[in-house]
């Protein structure tokens, strides 16, 4: 694998791209964005495919060799397949992965499997119809709960992300976990994070990385701690005996940003070099006014150049993306 040269000024080398193909979203998880819905983006303003394409291109050029298809949902924007056909045969592009709701997921996982596509997240909040039906405010747990084991049998390497909230969800704890008994599935517990697209009043879950792992270790005994990768955003654990893992991500906590090797564009053409900071470019403006591919390089560098030390220093500099939708910002 080629050293990329995506280098903040802390060091951190960035091969891990979080492209997002679309806003929209047949859901309306109450942590994502409101009952409503969101100002969608315009078709106009979203990128063409051509155009995610060429920067894909480009940051590949740069050292960028895995690439996660994030939206919204992506597969409720026309045409995905066909761009992930294009995307598969990338130069250095070494891995691609999809997060999905799991709605539309199941019904292209041939198509999937045939370019190499195999690791799949699956944002699950609830094993319970009720409170699936509570948090998404769509009737789709059956789908969504059969479409992992679908999934599963097709030979697809799955993970369960799941949002942790007062009220909500700490009764689905336990039931996860064993879940991972008798499956090889990882189950992942998030804490919530304000981008809900909201006023910014919403008061966040009292549930921390702490908190969550403080829950389940009072019920298992035998819990061990798993070696992950230098990069990875989760603390990863697997009870003696069990197929499955399960992995608390301090996704509000942000005690991982010293390792973090992630790099976001929205599909409106936004890059972040942070989650919880403010759009440092927009890489589709650029495109469109005539930029060269030297041109277009050289933006991104500088913006990685300036990339800030956490998620705190970062937030600092933003007046307002911590209250935009999930949806928005691509995950």
């Amino acid at each position: 694998m080629k050293e990329s040269l995506l280098v903040d000024k802390y060091g951190r080398q960035l091969n891990y791209l979080r492209l997002s193909v679309t806003d929209r979203c047949n859901f309306r998880c109450y942590y994502c964005m409101p009952e409503e819905g969101i100002d969608f983006a315009k078709r106009k303003d979203l990128m063409t495919f051509d155009e995610m394409l060429q920067l894909s291109t480009i940051f590949c050029n740069l050292g960028i060799s895995k690439i996660r298809i994030t939206g919204g949902e992506p597969f409720v924007r026309h045409g995905i397949m066909p761009f992930l056909h294009q995307l598969s045969g990338v130069e250095g592009l070494q891995e691609i992965t999809v997060t999905s709701n799991g709605t539309l997921s199941a019904r292209y996982q041939a198509e999937l499997l045939s370019m190499g596509i195999r690791k799949i997240n699956i944002s699950l909040d609830s094993l319970d119809a009720q409170r699936f039906h509570y948090i998404t405010r769509r009737d789709s747990f059956d789908s969504v709960y059969n479409g992992v084991f679908r999934l599963l049998d097709a030979g697809f390497d799955v993970k369960l992300n799941c949002v942790v909230a007062d009220n909500k969800n700490i009764q689905d704890i336990i039931p996860f976990i064993e879940l991972t008994k008798n499956y090889p599935l990882s189950v992942r517990f998030l804490e919530e994070m304000p981008f809900n697209g909201s006023d910014g009043t919403q008061v966040l879950s009292s549930w921390d990385y702490k908190k969550i792992y403080h829950y389940i270790s009072e019920h298992y005994t035998d819990i061990n701690r798993l070696i992950s990768d230098a990069n990875s955003t989760s603390v990863n654990y697997k009870i003696s005996g069990y197929q499955g893992s399960f992995g608390i991500i301090p996704s509000f906590s942000r005690t991982f940003c010293g390792t973090c090797n992630r790099i976001r564009l929205s599909a409106t053409g936004e890059l972040r070099t942070c989650l919880y900071g403010p759009p440092v470019t927009n890489l589709r403006n650029l495109l469109r006014k005539g930029a060269s591919v030297a041109d277009t390089g050289q933006e991104i560098l500088n913006a990685v150049a300036l990339r800030q030390r956490d998620g705190y220093a970062a937030e600092a500099l933003s007046n307002n993306s911590v209250n935009t939708s999930m949806s928005a910002l691509g995950g």
